[in-house]
């Protein structure tokens, strides 16, 4: 599926204006998740009615999250606001998790199936060797039986889980590294963290948001935002612009923080899990190699 870098920034797929949400005080969550919508009669706001917190929307992108004020949003207090009222409400949303590997998904399985009703989706076609894909994904379901098996037993011991902690799920994906090398053509001498990165993150998270839509899941996010060489806002922005796109809600988050990096090494020591040292394409494990000889 070739990336689509021009999405359409402030509207949903069928074209209805998402703005933010002064009550869940998280941006396009409330009407892009929504079933219907109604109009406040008073300021002419939109009114989310699906359930998760029934405020009223504001105009402009950060507006209702810090008082309208331009300051840097903290996607981590964000998450937890959702995570806080749908717990209130004693409800549990479906959630569709891209997961970049087993390390990276530790700490954020651990956190989100408290809350959620979580589905992995392992899709990754920038990951260019058969034989890496093959193994990181081997890893990845290997934790996902771990953690059911603790569901299943109601036993815990060394993890940050309680019994509200619910089994994960899998959606399977087809591995087509020629997406992605059709994807980033033109872009192969981009510095890492540059442009090639950026298309590799929308290509994957556009399918993600596709199949959330797809499949009816009030929420789409990623473990990518764990890693402290990843930029959270950057992934929260083509994020947000991706569900506008597709009309699902995106879960805000920055999982580093929190120690959450620092949790998800010690849970990959727990269960002994395989930690790679690149990337997963040709551009970025052609760098390490490069600096490993520097």
């Amino acid at each position: 599926m070739p990336v689509n870098t021009k999405t359409k920034i402030g509207k949903t797929a069928s074209g209805r204006r998402i703005s933010s949400c002064s009550k869940c005080y998280v941006r396009d969550v409330c009407i892009a998740s929504a079933r219907s919508t109604g109009i406040d009669p008073a300021g002419g706001h939109l009114i989310c009615t699906n359930g998760f917190c029934g405020g009223r929307t504001q105009g402009s992108t950060n507006a209702g999250i810090y008082g309208g004020t331009l300051n840097k949003r903290n996607y981590s207090r964000e998450s937890e606001k959702i995570m806080e009222q749908a717990r209130c409400r004693g409800e549990y949303p479906r959630l569709l998790l891209h997961s970049c590997c087993a390390p990276c998904s530790s700490h954020c399985l651990e956190l989100l199936r408290e809350y959620f009703q979580v589905t992995v989706f392992y899709y990754n076609p920038n990951i260019t060797e058969m034989r890496e894909y093959e193994f990181r994904k081997a890893e990845e379901l290997r934790l996902i039986r771990e953690y059911n098996a603790q569901v299943e037993r109601q036993t815990f011991d060394g993890m940050h889980s309680s019994p509200a902690a619910g089994k994960i799920e899998v959606l399977e994906s087809p591995y087509d590294p020629g997406v992605f090398m059709e994807a980033v053509r033109g872009y192969e001498h981009c510095p890492e963290g540059g442009d090639r990165c950026g298309i590799c993150f929308t290509l994957r998270l556009q399918e993600t948001a596709r199949r959330a839509a797809e499949n009816h899941f009030d929420f789409f996010t990623t473990t990518l935002t764990i890693s402290p060489l990843k930029d959270a806002e950057r992934l929260n922005r083509i994020g947000e612009e991706t569900a506008e796109e597709y009309g699902v809600a995106w879960l805000p988050s920055d999982f580093k923080k929190k120690d959450g990096y620092k949790r998800s090494i010690e849970l990959s020591a727990r269960f002994g899990l395989y930690r790679q040292n690149y990337c997963g394409c040709i551009y970025s494990r052609q760098k390490r190699t490069d600096s490993a000889k520097q």
